[in-house]
């Protein structure tokens, strides 16, 4: 079942968002796994070679010694590989993993904001709760009775995971609407702008608001040197909305 949300910024700028259903995010969860198992084979792999292929040392340590040191990088291994990936990518690849990205969702916090490092830290430390108490089988039910499609680390966190709708350039918005019937032109701006106009406020309420934003500040350039000064001191997309 699909679930939206629906914000309004403190700038008085309403858009819903779409929530992720528990499908796609565990599906997300198990490409990323694939990644893991993958890189952590890789490294084991290059350890060995290493060890392999190292000169011998007169002056080694105890058996005992060395176990432990071997535990210890194992296990710094494996952590960083299992649980600092999904830290790190989250927190500087705009709230998304490889997963995440190719199943188009991504991770935000409650009202809309872009995931800081913080969110993604506090959320993904629960993740290792979550993962070893039935491979996540409590999160999905916590999910599933949740209005917001909420895990344990999400509410601990403050965060959502919602579809990663996009929306293509002013150019691709442009290259669309040729192929469309010609809008009349207007003091201010072309047929062919009037048409991106419109594609985009058609279809904005389905933008993260960072895209939202960023494609009505692009159209919001291009035209506001043409037309009269009140116009001008108009926001972006209530000067567009007047267009």
């Amino acid at each position: 079942m699909e679930r939206t949300l629906d914000v309004r910024t403190p700038e008085s700028i309403a858009f819903s968002y779409e929530l992720a259903g528990i499908g796609s995010r565990f599906l997300a969860v198990l490409l990323d796994l694939l990644i893991q198992f993958a890189v952590l084979a890789l490294i084991i792999w290059g350890l060995y070679e290493i060890g392999v292929h190292a000169p011998g040392n007169k002056h080694a340590v105890s058996s005992s010694v060395a176990q432990n040191i071997a535990y210890a990088v194992i296990v710094g291994i494996i952590f960083i590989v299992f649980f600092a990936y999904f830290i790190i990518f989250e927190a500087f690849w705009n709230g998304q993993t490889p997963g995440k990205r190719a199943l188009g969702i991504r991770v935000v916090r409650d009202g809309g904001y872009p995931l800081d490092f913080t969110a993604s830290l506090v959320r993904n430390l629960i993740r290792v709760g979550e993962l070893t108490v039935g491979f996540y089988a409590i999160s999905g039910i916590v999910a599933v009775l949740s209005e917001q499609n909420k895990r344990l680390g999400d509410i601990a966190a403050g965060t959502i995971v919602v579809r990663d709708t996009r929306m293509d350039s002013p150019e691709a918005l442009l290259r669309e609407v040729r192929e469309e019937p010609v809008y009349a032109s207007t003091a201010y701006v072309s047929g062919e702008e009037r048409a991106i106009v419109k594609r985009f406020l058609e279809r904005r309420e389905d933008l993260i608001p960072e895209r939202r934003m960023e494609i009505a500040r692009q159209l919001a350039e291009r035209v506001r040197p043409r037309v009269p000064q009140d116009l001008q001191r108009l926001d972006d997309e209530s000067l567009l909305e007047r267009l």
